[in-house]
C-alpha cells in the first residue's frame, strides 16, 4: 500500500515537471508564461522559443508521461498503468514545481498510451499527425485526435486486433475524460476558431493553399 502510493507520488511530480519554463528560464532567460498564450506546453514553446526548445519540451513531456505509466512495470505493482499515467497527467497540467499552472495535456496524454500501449501510441500519433496536415491548427487537431483516438478504442478491436486485440474499458473511460478534459483547456482557442483569428503553423494543406494565393 505504502510502496504505491510513493509511485503514485512520482508519477505526479514526474508529470510536474514544467519543461518549457525551466527550458525557458536557463536557455532563454525568458518565462514562457508572460509570452504569447502564457500556456506551458509545446505549441506556446515553439512560438516564442523556437523549433528546438519546442522539439525539446514535446520529447521531456511526452517522456514523463510514458515513464509515468512504466512505473508499475519497474517496481512489480499490480495497480493497472493507466493510473500512474492520468498521475503524470495530474502533475503536467497542476504542477507544484510551477505554481500549479501547466499546459493541455495532450503531450503527456502522448507518452501515457506510448508506455502503455506502444502500437495504439504509433495509431494515434499517425492520425494526429493527418489532421494536422489538413487543418495546419494545432488546438483544432488536438481535439479532434483525441475524440476519435476515444472513439477508436471501441473500434479498433474489431477492426485491428493488432493495435487493439480487445476492448479495454479504463483505457477507453480514461480517453473519455481525457478528451472532455483537453477541449475544455482549449475553450480560448475554440473561441478563436470561431472567430477565425487562431493561430496556425507551417506545415500542411491549408498552408500549401494559402502560399498558392500569395
Amino acid at each position: 500500500m505504502t510502496s504505491n502510493i510513493i509511485l503514485f507520488v512520482a508519477a505526479y511530480l514526474l508529470g510536474s515537471i514544467p519543461s518549457g519554463v525551466w527550458i525557458g528560464r536557463i536557455f532563454f532567460h525568458k518565462d514562457i508564461r508572460k509570452y504569447g498564450s502564457g500556456n506551458t506546453g509545446t505549441t506556446n514553446t515553439f512560438r516564442v522559443l523556437g523549433q528546438k526548445a519546442g522539439i525539446s519540451v514535446f520529447v521531456i513531456d511526452l517522456l514523463k508521461g510514458t515513464l509515468a505509466t512504466c512505473l508499475p512495470y519497474i517496481f512489480g505493482s499490480s495497480i493497472n498503468p493507466l493510473w500512474f499515467g492520468l498521475a503524470a497527467i495530474l502533475g503536467h497540467t497542476f504542477p507544484i514545481f510551477a505554481s500549479f499552472k501547466g499546459g493541455k495535456a495532450v503531450a503527456t496524454s502522448g507518452g501515457l498510451l506510448l508506455g502503455y500501449n506502444p502500437a495504439f501510441f504509433f495509431f494515434s500519433l499517425a492520425l494526429y499527425l493527418i489532421i494536422l496536415y489538413i487543418t495546419s491548427t494545432v488546438s483544432l487537431t488536438s481535439m479532434l485526435s483525441a475524440i476519435i483516438i476515444t472513439l477508436s478504442t471501441l473500434i479498433l478491436p474489431y477492426i485491428a486486433p493488432g493495435i487493439l486485440p480487445a476492448h479495454d474499458w479504463l483505457l477507453t473511460l480514461i480517453a473519455l475524460g481525457l478528451t472532455i478534459f483537453i477541449c475544455l483547456r482549449h475553450k480560448e482557442n475554440v473561441g478563436r476558431i470561431k472567430s477565425g483569428t487562431e493561430s496556425t503553423i507551417g506545415f500542411g494543406r491549408k498552408k500549401k493553399k494559402q502560399a498558392r494565393v500569395k
